[in-house]
């Protein structure tokens, strides 16, 4: 009897995500996880780091690091528009910010709708992805943004910053 109020409640459980685009993909990573998403800002390139990580930015007096999610997701760079966002995220102690082609929404969907990745994801490496939301039009990809980034990037990004 408690295995069916559990698995019961384990269906009921609300994933709350900040939904963004990279070219024709959506992503979703935790709500917990982002602290403020803002327009593109100047971004002082920094000498001998990784392609993927863009330089830093001076937000409110704090320098972040910031990377472009494109190119760690090994997709082809874009030019910045006018719907370029920074998601800035608290991963490992640590405030970074990440380049996305476009924010779409706050979505709020049951974790029952949501199943494994399989092994390889439209060369997206699927260590990064935590599950696949399937929506009613749509398929959402659920990142784990501490994994996107390996402790030897993560070195990397905290020497940047």
């Amino acid at each position: 009897m408690n295995e069916i109020v559990q698995t019961k409640n384990e269906s009921n459980e609300l994933l709350q995500l900040v939904s963004f685009k990279i070219s024709n993909e959506e992503f979703g990573v935790d709500i917990l996880c982002v602290q403020e998403i803002n327009r593109m800002l100047q971004i002082t390139k920094m000498p001998n780091t990784p392609e993927f990580i863009e330089g830093v930015i001076n937000l409110r007096g704090r320098v972040i690091p910031v990377l472009d999610l494109r190119i760690k997701l090994g997709m082809p760079r874009k030019e910045h528009d006018k719907n370029t966002r920074i998601i800035v995220v608290e991963l490992k102690g640590k405030t970074i910010g990440f380049i996305v082609d476009e924010v779409s929404e706050v979505l709020r969907i049951p974790k029952s709708i949501t199943e494994a990745p399989p092994e390889m994801v439209g060369g997206v490496n699927s260590d990064f992805i935590t599950s696949i939301g399937k929506l009613e039009d749509r398929l959402l990809i659920l990142l784990d943004l501490e994994k996107i980034l390996s402790t030897t990037e993560f070195n990397v990004l905290e020497t940047a910053a």
